[in-house]
């Protein structure tokens, strides 16, 4: 088993807007990210249970393979700027997915 920060060369969060995030997993090498494709080894359903949320939060998992990416994008628990928002950029809430583990 491999951790995903041994994998990607990139795993960053931004938000999307102020209500939604979106995370990107710039995978390493192409054979791995195509690997991972394959089996669809990140999903909605993945990513709802890494960070805890309902499915419904979680609104898209991207292939994207131009760049042997995954983006994902999912609703924020609280809006941008709210009261009791702890990260108003939304650059620290790519935290979970390093728990990511694969066997490639």
């Amino acid at each position: 088993m491999k951790n995903i920060r041994e994998l990607a060369k990139v795993i960053r969060s931004k938000n999307c807007s102020p209500f939604e995030l979106t995370m990107d997993i710039i995978l390493e090498e192409r054979g791995v990210y195509q690997n991972l494709k394959e089996r669809n080894a990140i999903t909605r359903e993945t990513i709802a249970a890494l960070y805890g949320v309902e499915l419904e939060s979680v609104k898209k998992v991207i292939w994207f393979d131009p760049a042997a990416a995954v983006k994902i994008t999912m609703k924020r628990r609280v809006s941008s700027g709210s009261p009791g928002d702890s990260d108003v950029y939304g650059a620290q809430q790519h935290a979970p997915l390093l728990r990511l583990e694969f066997d490639v």
